[in-house]
């Protein structure tokens, strides 16, 4: 079966861990002994409802004392027809790192709207972010409408301000669907409440909406993980390349270039599983050997010579500051990480923030708080593949981290090589 990642963003209490809640307990996806569980622990809360449905994704005990969302919380679960991966992230402003994080790998981003307070600097946050990881399809749980008597109004407002926001940022693959999540209303089963929806409900949107890699172009991208030397006096001349393969297909006899560098050489032999075969497809964990003795390390890139990527040490990217210190440029030593490369880096430059109210570039004072996002020039000590992340979301990520404290203090993704 396919498998759907998906996140939830929204405001602090708009119902984000009570309608994957719904979702898990009316889709059958939660075992006996854990709605027991869960029940007695509703009790003890104080909870009026039977059962307090976001405890099944508020994990930590400061979340359940709060009754609040801090890290994100991963739930796995699967009907007759798709797998789901979901991804629960915090509401709070302090937290949107946590969001920006979780995120990062979804095909679709659920976003709640309370139909009491309509469309909020962070229903303004969650959806800029979502437009900057170009996730491929978004939806907006117009949620609580039990509170506004089921009104057909009140969602139709909601929906036209929202829709502003998305055209302001180009977002086209937007589908809105009016819940109640606290008594399952369309997040499961369509609803007898509101039969002025003729769309589905949550759960067949999710179940049937198409899931395409986020991919504009199948060029082949093999990143190094490991160097295999095994020290045996069988093996003693075998070398073999491990890693994933992120993108496109290879052959046993391509020509490969070895990146960063000018080495070209041919595909030797494929090994998936233990066993040789001829060719690799995307997100195949193989094992490569080449024809050529190169030295190659972690973190090099093999591609086909006819789909060599742009290689540059200057590149532009939008980030997500992460840490609770302001930076300042060239304050910070930095070491970026993209998949296993990891090379000393700085920021020149902050070319400009991104205005969550406007969505307009606003000046910079070469400085970044905590969640906030922008678009920073970058310089690295060694060559990066360039593909954008609109482009090829495995190779367009990486991270930020402070060489000295080892912290990851930001997460970006790639827009542009700057050199010429």
């Amino acid at each position: 079966m396919e498998l759907l990642r998906f996140f939830t963003a929204g405001n602090v209490d708009d119902g984000k861990s009570t309608l994957i809640g719904r979702l898990l307990l009316d889709s059958g996806s939660i075992s006996t002994d854990i709605i027991e569980t869960v029940t007695r622990q509703s009790k003890v809360t104080g909870e009026n409802t039977t059962i307090d449905l976001a405890l099944l994704t508020d994990g930590l005990r400061a979340e359940r004392e709060q009754g609040i969302t801090i890290d994100v919380a991963y739930k796995y679960f699967s009907t007759d027809r798709r797998k789901f991966i979901i991804a629960d992230t915090p509401g709070h402003a302090q937290y949107t790192r946590n969001m920006f994080t979780g995120a990062s790998t979804a095909d679709l981003a659920i976003i709640l709207v309370d139909a009491r307070n309509g469309i909020t600097e962070q229903t303004r946050r969650h959806t800029i972010i979502s437009a900057v990881l170009g996730i491929p399809h978004i939806v907006v749980c117009i949620n609580k409408m039990d509170l506004v008597n089921y009104s057909e109004a009140c969602y139709e407002a909601i929906k036209a301000d929202f829709s502003k926001v998305t055209a302001a940022l180009d977002l086209n693959q937007v589908t809105f669907i009016p819940t109640a999540a606290l008594s399952g209303e369309n997040v499961v089963h369509s609803s007898k409440q509101m039969p002025w929806h003729t769309g589905k409900s949550l759960l067949s949107f999710l179940e049937n909406v198409s899931v395409q890699p986020a991919q504009l172009h199948d060029k082949a991208r093999f990143q190094v993980q490991y160097v295999i030397r095994p020290q045996t006096e069988k093996l003693h001349d075998y070398r073999g390349y491990a890693g994933t393969l992120w993108s496109g297909k290879l052959q046993v006899g391509d020509e490969v270039q070895v990146l960063p560098g000018a080495f070209f050489t041919r595909i030797q032999t494929i090994e998936h599983n233990l066993k040789m075969t001829e060719s690799a497809d995307a997100g195949q964990p193989v094992v490569m050997q080449l024809e050529d003795d190169i030295d190659i390390s972690r973190g090099a890139w093999i591609v086909p010579g006819s789909e060599l990527p742009e290689v540059s040490d200057t590149v532009q990217g939008t980030i997500c500051w992460m840490d609770n210190t302001p930076f300042r440029t060239g304050a910070m030593k930095l070491l970026l990480q993209q998949g296993s490369l990891n090379t000393k880096a700085s920021i020149k430059e902050i070319s400009y923030k991104i205005d969550i109210e406007t969505f307009e570039k606003s000046p910079s004072d070469d400085a970044l708080k905590l969640n906030e996002l922008a678009s920073v020039c970058i310089r690295t000590a060694e060559p990066l593949v360039v593909d954008s992340y609109k482009e090829n979301r495995n190779t367009g990520a990486f991270i930020l981290i402070n060489e000295y404290t080892n912290q990851t203090v930001a997460a970006g993704v790639l827009e542009r090589n700057l050199q010429a």
